[in-house]
């Protein structure tokens, strides 16, 4: 039964697909299982104020749209490969390129290629300490290449380590308490097929 999954499943899908819970909120923390302070040691070092929170947090980051202009304006370092991009065709003489307009079309190219990480925070649910989580994605509005084609894929991750509500049992006489359980999260896009 769906419900019955602890944690998002091992997978090279990213980010995580919502988990099925059980709606009986019987299977929900009490008010004295939330407890911050208590929930804070537990999670010890693993708690990351940069992609977790406890309380409803503000906006993660820009739009898709201010993302793809913030791209377009050079934001990001370039890349050592499109420095040492010989402009011209592969074969036959070298074109000769001023140092400004080659930098203009590293820059436009870089602009047009870069796959930035869009963050959102998104809210796990009661059962989950802390609920709220920076989750990252790729940015996949337009096409990353030139020709057309390829688009924005998720390259590497991190994993985070929150708390999950977890109960054994279906009696009244069931055992609740907060488990360690793994998330993983985007922290790298690039333009691929």
């Amino acid at each position: 039964q769906p419900f019955l999954r602890l944690r998002p499943s091992p997978s090279d899908n990213l980010p995580v697909k919502d988990i099925v819970e059980h709606p009986d909120p019987e299977y929900d923390p009490k008010e004295q299982d939330l407890d911050e302070r208590t929930l804070r040691k537990k999670l010890g070092s693993h708690f990351d104020p940069g992609f977790m929170a406890v309380a409803v947090p503000g906006p993660a980051n820009a739009s898709g749209a201010d993302a793809a202009a913030a791209a377009g304006r050079g934001r990001a370092a370039l890349p050592a490969e499109l420095r040492r991009l010989e402009l011209g065709p592969p074969r036959g003489a070298r074109l000769k390129v001023g140092k400004k307009a080659r930098r203009k079309v590293l820059q436009w190219l870089w602009a047009y290629t870069y796959c930035p990480v869009l963050y959102t925070w998104k809210d796990l649910g009661v059962r989950f300490w802390p609920r709220y989580i920076k989750e990252g994605n790729c940015f996949a509005e337009k096409s990353c290449s030139l020709p057309e084609g390829m688009f924005c894929k998720p390259v590497k991750s991190v994993t985070k380590t929150f708390l999950r509500w977890h109960c054994q049992g279906w009696s009244s006489q069931k055992y609740c308490t907060w488990i360690p359980v793994q998330y993983p999260l985007i922290s790298e896009c690039k333009c691929s097929c």
